[in-house]
């Protein structure tokens, strides 16, 4: 593990490095719900995986500089940049799904692909984000699986907000979207595969088809019997879909 400072801000980022180059970016529920699944990828594809803990997450510090997903965003570009790494898959779940869109917006040369995996941040008319800012872990996790049986024990009582979710709020704002985000995703010009939990109680598959429709030329797959964290309840079946997205 190892951290970078990049400006004014820092990152700490586990680096399981091999050949090619994956970015995983995790969403509210913290670092805890990719690093398997980095593991995995690593493993099978024997490709480098970068995780990041996003600043904020875990107790880690957070510069005054990251105001919002955009500025997160750019500090990742800059990661990219120091580490001088190319044809880059960058992969998002939940909030970094987001990210990974904004990433992709900045049309960092180093970033030839993108994966979105149950993203948030826009804004569908007759499909809102569930609002979990005033949630309790418990609650929040049981939307988030299709078999509530496959979801990790939360720490502590799981009876208020998680610090990790209370992270997340600062970058997105309680109402997690960007009204303009949908707009803006038409920028994006890398290949795009939107992956999305048939029994997400976050954001519904029909939220995911507008993630999709959004950006030109994306593909989206629905995961059957899986939730907003595929690569928590279904690794393998998220693998496979990830790495027929054009690895």
């Amino acid at each position: 593990m190892t951290t970078h400072t990049l400006g004014t801000a820092e990152v700490t980022v586990q680096d399981r490095n091999h050949t090619s180059t994956f970015l995983l970016l995790h969403g509210g529920g913290g670092v805890a719900t990719m690093a398997a699944f980095a593991d995995l990828l690593a493993e099978r594809t024997r490709s480098r995986v970068l995780l990041p803990t996003h600043p904020g997450f875990a107790g880690t510090p957070k510069a005054e500089s990251l105001t919002g997903v955009a500025a997160l965003a750019r500090l990742y570009v800059d990661l990219l940049d120091r580490l001088d790494l190319t044809c880059v898959t960058v992969a998002g779940n939940s909030f970094g799904g987001w990210l990974a869109a904004e990433i992709a917006l900045l049309k960092s040369p180093r970033v030839s692909r993108v994966v979105i995996i149950d993203g948030i941040g826009i804004e569908v008319d007759g499909h809102p984000l569930t609002d979990i800012s005033g949630m309790s872990l418990t609650e929040i996790r049981a939307l988030s699986f299709h078999d509530p049986g496959r979801a990790p024990a939360p720490a502590g009582d799981g009876s208020g907000p998680s610090p990790d979710v209370r992270a997340l709020i600062g970058y997105t704002g309680p109402a997690m979207t960007d009204p303009a985000l949908a707009g803006r995703l038409g920028g994006i010009d890398v290949p795009v595969h939107v992956l999305w939990g048939e029994s997400d109680g976050i954001a519904g598959p029909e939220y995911g088809k507008a993630y999709a429709a959004a950006i030109p030329g994306s593909t989206f797959t629905l995961l059957p019997r899986t939730g907003h964290l595929p690569q928590v309840e279904t690794p393998e079946e998220l693998l496979d879909a990830l790495l027929d997205a054009g690895h």
